[in-house]
C-alpha cells in the first residue's frame, strides 16, 4: 500500500500553524500589557517659533521697502539724468545714453520713469505704511481728506508694494486715487500678495468696462488705425494717425489726407518715444501740405503708402520722394 503523505504534511502545517498563532498571541499580549494603541500619546518635540522684536520688526520693514524701492529708485535717478541733461558731454540723446550706459532699449527708460511716479504715488497714498522722513512729508501735495479716507484699508506694516516696473505698468495713465484702488484690488485679488502685471490689467479693464475711464492717448500720440468693424475707417487699415485732440471716448487723428474722428477702440498707441513722435509729426506735415483731391491717382498712392509706413522715419529712398512731390508741388515751407 502507498504511504499517506498527506496526513504528515497536515500534521506539519498545523504545527506551524500553532507556533505563528502562538507568536501573534505573544505579540498581542506584550501591546495589551505594554499600551493599548488606541490610548497610545504620541511625543513630538514642539518647533519654537522665535518672535521678533518691535526693533526687529521695525528693521524687516525698512529693508523690505528697500527691496521694494530698488527698481523705482531707478526711475527716479533716470528722471533726474533725463531732466538735468546730464547726458549731454558724451551723447546727443538721452535714448542714446540709455542704450550705451545700461543697455535699456528704446522705452524702457521712460516706462522705468513712469513707475518711479506710481509706486511714489502709492506710497503717498497709505501714508501709514513704512515710510522716511522725506517720504512723509511729501504727503502735504495731495488733496485734503485722501489720506485719512485710506487709513482704514492700509493698516500699519501692511501695505503691500509693487516689485517690479511690468507690474504697474496697466496704471500709470490713471489718476493718483484711481492707481491706488486699482492697486488694492489687484493685492485682494491676488490673496494679499504682490499681484501680476496680468491681475493689474485685468482688473484696469474691468473698470474701464464698468466706468466712464479716462482717455489714455494724448495729443501728438501716434496711433495704428484699426478699422475692423467700422466702414468710416474703410482704407484706413494699418494707417498711422496722429492725435490732434482728445475726447471721452475718441479722439480726433491727422492722418495724410485730412482728420477723422476716432473711437478708442479703433486705435493702438506704436509707443513711440517722446522725439520719434516729433519727427512723424514732421512727417505727417509735409505729407498734408502736398495732398489734395486733385493729384494724380499715382501721387495719392504714394502719399498714401507713407501713411502706412510702421516705423517712425523715412527710409533714403522714401525721403527722396517725398522731397520731389514737395519740390514739384511748391509746397515746401
Amino acid at each position: 500500500m502507498m504511504a499517506k503523505p498527506s496526513s504528515r504534511r497536515k500534521k506539519a502545517t498545523s504545527a506551524a500553524e500553532i507556533n505563528s498563532k502562538s507568536l501573534s498571541n505573544s505579540a498581542n499580549e506584550d501591546i495589551s500589557v505594554e499600551e493599548n494603541p488606541a490610548t497610545a500619546t504620541i511625543t513630538v518635540s514642539a518647533v519654537e517659533v522665535e518672535e521678533l522684536t518691535d526693533e526687529e520688526q521695525s528693521d524687516r520693514l525698512h529693508l523690505e521697502r528697500r527691496v521694494e524701492r530698488a527698481v523705482f529708485e531707478a526711475g527716479k535717478a533716470l528722471m533726474e539724468l533725463r531732466d538735468r541733461r546730464l547726458y549731454r558731454s558724451t551723447h546727443s540723446t538721452f535714448e542714446e545714453y540709455c542704450k550705451d550706459r545700461f543697455g535699456f532699449q528704446r522705452r524702457h527708460p521712460y516706462r522705468l520713469i513712469e513707475a518711479s511716479a506710481v509706486f511714489d504715488n502709492l506710497m503717498k497714498m497709505c501714508p501709514n505704511g513704512t515710510q522716511t522722513e522725506n517720504e512723509s512729508s511729501d504727503a502735504e501735495n495731495y488733496p485734503i481728506g485722501t489720506q485719512t479716507e485710506n487709513k482704514e484699508m492700509c493698516p500699519i506694516g501692511t501695505q503691500i508694494l509693487p516689485t517690479s516696473e511690468r507690474q504697474v505698468r496697466p496704471i500709470t495713465k490713471l489718476e493718483p486715487q484711481q492707481q491706488w484702488e486699482v492697486w488694492q484690488t489687484a493685492v485682494e485679488e491676488a490673496g494679499g500678495k504682490v499681484p501680476s502685471a496680468r491681475v493689474v490689467g485685468d482688473v484696469v479693464q474691468r473698470i474701464m468696462e464698468r466706468t466712464k475711464a479716462p482717455n489714455p492717448y494724448f495729443v501728438g500720440e501716434v496711433c495704428q488705425i484699426l478699422a475692423k468693424d467700422n466702414p468710416e475707417l474703410r482704407g484706413k487699415g494699418g494707417c498711422w494717425a496722429i492725435v490732434s485732440a482728445v475726447n471721452d471716448f475718441s479722439c480726433s487723428m491727422r492722418m495724410w489726407d485730412g482728420e477723422y474722428a476716432v473711437g478708442l477702440q479703433h486705435l493702438k498707441s506704436y509707443d513711440y518715444l517722446p522725439a520719434e513722435c516729433e519727427q512723424m509729426q514732421q512727417i505727417s506735415d509735409r505729407i498734408s501740405r502736398v495732398y489734395s483731391d486733385s493729384l494724380e491717382e499715382t501721387v495719392k498712392n504714394l502719399l498714401q503708402s507713407l501713411g502706412k509706413v510702421n516705423r517712425p522715419y523715412l527710409t533714403a529712398v522714401e525721403e527722396k520722394l517725398l522731397t520731389l512731390l514737395e519740390s514739384e508741388y511748391g509746397k515746401i515751407p
